[in-house]
């Protein structure tokens, strides 16, 4: 005879609140743990750290060269367009956070006296017992170089078997940051906010950045709308030319998104809506999968505003000079971002440190910052790629015969 009890589900957290826990216990035991135990979260994040800094170009390898000769093999005018479509709106948001958080971010910062100490103070508040060091088999840069070299090389090779050993590759990195880097962040971001407490300087840091996520949320909503404001001016056929009516329509997927943390989660939910809007079945079914992947505009526009927050916490220059490059780059290195909850930000470490010269702490809090924001970031990638898909429709979507326009 046969089992019928139903099997009940085991609860399980997930990383956001997983996330928000530590910060405040993190926060709480540095008013409590005495030095020798704090020391050895201290310890962890030393080696946790070093771990992290060596898998920055293997994920950078791992998973921006199969997207690169993924893309490569399929060849069409409709494919480049949309990559270029989905570039151009990744790097505007960067730099509409940019000169938002410019305009706003320093009057909410100067009554954050300490603030910026806090951050470097807490790497030397106490120090490890022992340090691991694994030294990086390359910089970032040079990843990047070669993950182009090795993306572009197969898709023009057409090598069946080179693009099965970076598939594979990419698996691996992925099962690395899913299985080992993913459920070690909370004790991470715990030592560093402990670590932070025991500074002395905890609470200007929590307070400045309450309020700059605030800043970030609206920003987000900002360019949803200055997106589909653009593609209103595209639409053809049964597209509206209402922005408003074209985001309504895509609610359901932003809200997907909001639970489901993944691009690839919600493709169904965006595809569907991108369908209903009046885009042809064609280009959607073409479109949305692919900016599933390269259309990044909502995690690039939190990791700009948080950087920049950072940086102005910290005294550091922040001028356009610097962050135009940054910007630029950003958005190639997130191409293809692990399917995992804060895989951009994990893509993103390398040039927050090469370029803006983030510490150990600052990677830290950007990581703390960013998973918090998550869900919010992953609705804003979802929801533009309606938008782009309807600017593709334009120029390769089927025309109605004259029959049907009567």
């Amino acid at each position: 005879m046969t089992d019928t009890t139903p099997t009940k589900k085991k609860f399980k957290l997930g990383l956001l609140p997983m996330i928000i826990i530590a910060i405040l216990l993190g926060v709480g035991a540095g008013y409590i743990f005495p030095d020798w135990l704090s020391r050895i979260f201290v310890t962890f994040n030393s080696i946790f750290s070093e771990f992290l800094n060596f898998t920055i170009p293997l994920i950078i390898i791992g998973f921006v060269s199969p997207a690169i000769a993924e893309i490569g093999n399929t060849a069409g005018k409709m494919l480049v367009a949309t990559v270029i479509i989905a570039y151009v709106e990744t790097i505007c948001s960067g730099l509409i956070s940019y000169f938002t958080g410019v305009a706003f971010f320093p009057g909410l910062i100067t009554h954050a006296s300490g603030a910026g100490a806090a951050i470097t103070d807490a790497a030397k508040a106490l120090t490890p017992y022992f340090i691991i060091e694994f030294p990086e088999i390359m910089t970032v840069m040079s990843a990047l170089v070669l993950s182009f070299i090795l993306g572009l090389g197969t898709a023009s090779l057409r090598s069946t078997a080179m693009r099965s050993w970076l598939v594979d590759l990419r698996d691996i990195i992925q099962m690395v940051i899913r299985n080992c880097i993913v459920p070690l962040l909370p004790i991470y971001i715990f030592g560093i906010f402990l670590n932070m407490t025991v500074s002395g300087q905890v609470g200007p840091v929590m307070s400045t950045f309450a309020k700059i996520i605030i800043v970030i949320f609206i920003i987000h909503i900002v360019v949803l709308l200055l997106q589909y404001a653009v593609a209103a001016l595209f639409a053809t056929g049964r597209i509206s030319r209402n922005p408003l009516t074209l985001l309504r329509t895509m609610l359901p997927a932003y809200f997907t998104a909001l639970g489901t943390q993944s691009s690839a989660a919600t493709i169904p939910v965006t595809l569907k809506q991108t369908i209903k809007m009046g885009v042809d079945e064609d280009v959607a079914g073409f479109t949305i999968p692919l900016c599933a992947t390269i259309h990044l505009s909502g995690s690039t526009l939190k990791i700009v505003a948080c950087a920049l927050a950072l940086m102005m916490m910290q005294g550091h220059p922040y001028g356009l000079n610097i962050f135009i490059g940054f910007i630029a780059m950003l958005g190639i290195t997130m191409v293809a971002a692990p399917g995992v909850p804060g895989g951009a930000i994990m893509a993103s470490l390398g040039i927050l440190s090469s370029m803006l010269g983030f510490s150990e702490a600052d990677c830290a809090l950007m990581i703390a910052l960013y998973i918090t924001m998550d869900s919010f970031g992953t609705a804003c990638n979802v929801t533009g790629d309606g938008s782009i898909a309807i600017i593709v429709n334009r120029f390769f979507g089927r025309r109605p015969t004259p029959a049907a326009e009567v």
